[in-house]
């Protein structure tokens, strides 16, 4: 295992692919947290369905994907928020409506343009061997800023993630920090498509928080948990990826559904004990 370990790293676009993936991975189960207990777990299923619709009209102008993606997909986490806090719309609506919308956009531009080529389906499923060297630094640039910004003002996400009721009526400017999550999500969804796939991205922002809720109880150990059993799982997945070549992303969300099954019988079987 350690001799396959170290062949698998004398690869530079493995190499390339676990660093950035670690930085993903980070950002994604810290920000995860927040987004669950909030009950916006669905937004970065949405916001991914967006990241493909930008993704189309990417390939159809022939521009990076990611520099497209990036600005778009912050742009629809803000509309997100702003359609469910100032309409009827409740949020699970505003996310159907806005991703099916770019998810068919995206599909009606690729079958009169180029049709569903094999860069596409990287985009969709992920790809480590398309992860340049340019998309790694902006990734840890920008995911470097998410933590620093994330440990600065974690008491007043902690208090909108609970109560945002209290948090407001202690003047907290809780539409600002709502927004920084979504847009905060946006980014990491956007960056994580390549390695991860549109389609599954959003796994890796839901699955390690639901799995470090079912054994710790404070704020601050679920987010620890999250980021252990997210960077641990990635780590895995990448090298069951490499041993025993499957889809990166696929490997990554099953090793982590896994665990989540394990933890639930683990919970399980301490309540059983307990009684």
């Amino acid at each position: 295992m350690i001799d396959s370990i170290v062949q698998m790293f004398s690869y530079s676009f493995m190499v390339r692919a676990f660093i950035t993936g670690l930085f993903i991975s980070a950002c994604a189960s810290i920000i995860g947290v927040s987004l669950v207990l909030k009950h916006y777990s669905m937004m970065g299923d949405g916001l991914s369905h967006v990241g493909f619709g930008t993704l189309a009209i990417a390939v159809v102008l022939n521009q990076s994907p990611l520099y497209l993606s990036l600005p778009i997909v912050m742009l629809c986490a803000f509309l997100l928020l702003s359609l469910s806090k100032r309409s009827k719309i409740h949020a699970d609506a505003a996310i159907a409506l806005i991703s099916t919308s770019a998810l068919a956009l995206g599909v009606m531009l690729l079958s009169v343009t180029t049709g569903m080529n094999t860069d596409v389906c990287n985009y969709l499923f992920g790809s480590i061997l398309g992860m340049k060297i340019s998309d790694m630094y902006l990734t840890i640039i920008l995911c470097s800023v998410i933590i620093v910004l994330y440990v600065l003002f974690y008491p007043k996400i902690f208090a909108i993630t609970f109560d945002e009721t209290f948090a407001k009526a202690s003047g907290l400017k809780v539409k600002y920090y709502n927004l920084a999550l979504a847009l905060m999500s946006a980014v990491i969804i956007t960056l994580g498509m390549r390695m991860m796939g549109a389609l599954l991205i959003s796994n890796l922002i839901v699955i390690p928080a639901l799995t470090a809720m079912r054994v710790c109880r404070s704020f601050k150990n679920v987010v620890l948990y999250s980021l252990a059993i997210s960077l641990f799982c990635f780590a895995a997945g990448l090298y069951v990826s490499y041993e025993f070549s499957t889809p990166t992303g696929a490997s990554i969300v099953l090793i982590n559904v896994a665990l989540f099954l394990i933890h639930v019988v683990i919970e399980k079987l301490r309540g059983a004990n307990a009684i």
